[in-house]
């Protein structure tokens, strides 16, 4: 070992010495051209010189002195690797001097190993030995396993030989079992689609008839469309020439197809108020049907009491009283509903005494007293206004009161759409125009992040979504709103269909609060909102990572993740 190291060390200085000279070979050569730079740089000094330019001279000057400085840090390091040459030379040397020592014992290392071989060799020709005969026991051990092997092969031969005979025998057997149990599988099955069969023809008929009985109402509703029409049609015929009879006759046109129109209304009222009274009295008859059924019933399961029979008597007067009571109510009601046609002439009458003729609406008083007149109440039993019908004033002429009636429910209709915002449905071929009207860009007019005191504002778009011409006007803002959010909307008038018209809401925070209302609008097909919402700065922290996973590991092992941490609001915050 020692003289191993002795070489490792002599191989180094080797390698020392010769990059220590080449080092100075290096060094040398930079003196070398340093001093002829020097020279060259005096040649062009004493040139300058001569010529009297000093802003050269004094140029060059300083380029002489930096490689004159230059040139003695060279000779200092040239000095420096030269002495440290000399060192290394001199410890080589000394180790090729300590290494010429050991040259005896070096030989006599060579013949130690000499020897070592050669016992190696001889140990490995015994190994060799000793592995022949390890494999000729392992051939004899083999062999006799191979004997043992017939043998129990020729005995599981026999035993599968018995197995197999076994099992051809159950085979049969079971064969014979599994034909039984196939017919009787076949025989349900056939059973069942023969069932499945008569069921899908049920399925297959009750279709057919469904789509029959569809096809025939199709065709009743399409009948009953067309008489609808015709009678629409035979209708506004019947207006024509009735109009041309009254205004041929000199009448009011006007009144006489008003009251007409009236008095059908009415007439259909009643029958449907007839036809719901039959019902009643069916619903009642069947009911009391029902309760002597019943009773019979108790009857025959039981022998009757006293108690059953009082039991009778009191349903049946119960259910008396129940038509005699829905009789009287629908008596009155009838009553009632024949003299409204009348009580709404002779409330246009009275109302129509003390007016001039140009006046074409009155007051809001007047008008709820008028339409307190014409309601009808909820319960049929509960009308207690009653009018004089011999009231009439007979000095106003009956057609100019109908011309001055139609004209005020006309201007109080105009009124109520342009004031109250009455919905219009907005109806095109095929099609009829649902939701909202306008639609808004931005959806949600959001203030994020805001600061108190500052102002900021938003534009907002507002498109016309429906089908035809619409009307849009500002109606306000959320009550919590109302101190901080501003509105600014002209109303643009006619809106057509695609087009947009925009508004600005202008926000000053007062608090540092959240906020949330909505900006309201009415249309004319009805009120739509854009929601606001003021949103205060929040701290939103979110981890890159939901699961920390390291995976395998070994047992002593070391692994290391990094999680980052993102506040992605616009507050900052700590934590820990």
């Amino acid at each position: 070992r020692n003289l191993q190291f002795l070489d490792d060390i002599v191989w180094e200085k080797e390698l020392a010495v010769q990059n220590t000279s080449d080092t100075l070979n290096a060094c040398r050569l930079r003196s070398k051209m340093l001093a002829k730079q020097l020279d060259r740089v005096d040649m062009e000094i004493e040139r300058e010189e001569e010529a009297g330019n000093v802003a050269a001279v004094s140029r060059l000057q300083a380029v002489s002195s930096r490689l004159y400085t230059e040139l003695e840090r060279e000779k200092e390091l040239e000095l420096r690797i030269a002495l440290t040459l000399k060192q290394n030379l001199v410890e080589m040397w000394q180790i090729e001097r300590e290494q010429r020592k050991y040259n005896i014992l070096r030989e006599q290392l060579q013949k130690d190993e000499e020897k070592l071989q050669m016992q190696y060799q001889e140990e490995r020709e015994v190994r060799i030995r000793k592995k022949k005969i390890t494999a000729l026991q392992a051939e004899g051990r083999r062999r006799t396993q191979e004997k043992r092997e017939e043998e129990a092969r020729r005995e599981r031969e026999e035993r599968n030989k018995k197995i197999l005979e076994d099992a051809k025998r159950n085979h049969e057997k079971a064969v014979f079992f599994l034909r039984q149990s196939m017919a009787r599988i076949h025989e349900k099955n056939a059973k069942e689609e023969v069932k499945a069969q008569e069921h899908m023809e049920r399925r297959i008929q009750a279709v057919l008839s469904l789509k029959t009985s569809i096809t025939s109402n199709r065709e009743r509703l399409q009948t009953l469309q067309i008489l609808n029409k015709a009678k629409a049609l035979e209708a506004k015929k019947e207006e024509m020439k009735m109009r041309e009879a009254i205004l041929a006759e000199g009448g009011n046109a006007i009144r006489e197809i008003f009251l007409h129109k009236r008095q059908q209304e009415h007439e259909k009222k009643k029958e449907a108020f007839r036809e719901l009274q039959k019902s009643r009295k069916i619903e009642i008859v069947s009911r009391i049907l029902q309760e002597k059924a019943s009773i019979l019933k108790q009857k025959k399961s039981r022998s009757p009491t006293k108690a059953i029979k009082a039991r009778e008597v009191q349903v049946t007067e119960f259910c008396l009283k129940i038509a005699q009571a829905t009789a009287k109510h629908e008596t009155l009601y009838l009553q009632n509903f024949c003299s409204f046609p009348k009580a709404t002439t002779l409330s246009i009458r009275e109302s129509s005494e003390s007016r001039p003729q140009d006046v074409l609406w009155e007051s809001g008083d007047e008008d709820t007293e008028r339409d307190e007149t014409l309601l009808v109440p909820e319960f049929p039993g509960l009308w207690s206004q009653q009018y004089d019908l011999h009231k009439v004033a007979k000095a106003e002429d009956p057609t100019q009161l109908a011309i001055r009636a139609m004209r005020k429910k006309t201007a109080k209709k105009k009124m109520e759409e342009v004031q109250t915002g009455i919905l219009h449905k907005q109806i095109v071929p095929a099609r009829e125009r649902k939701g909202c009207a306008f639609h808004s860009k931005p959806s949600c007019i959001h203030f994020k992040d805001f600061d108190v005191g500052q102002i900021y504002k938003k534009k907002v778009l507002l498109t016309n979504a429906s089908y035809s011409v619409n009307y849009c006007r500002l109606v306000g803002i959320s009550e919590c709103l109302k101190d901080f959010i501003s509105v600014h909307f002209d109303p643009p008038g006619k809106v057509s269909s695609g087009m947009s018209c925009e508004f600005l809401v202008i926000f000053k925070p007062m608090i540092n609060e959240g906020l949330e209302g909505e900006v309201m609008f009415m249309a004319q097909t009805g009120s739509f909102s854009v929601p606001l919402k003021c949103t205060v700065k929040t701290c939103i922290l979110a981890l890159d990572k939901e699961l920390i996973d390291f995976g395998s590991l070994v047992v002593g092992e070391t692994i290391s993740q990094t999680i980052s941490l993102t506040n992605s609001g616009a507050l900052g915050t700590t934590f820990r």
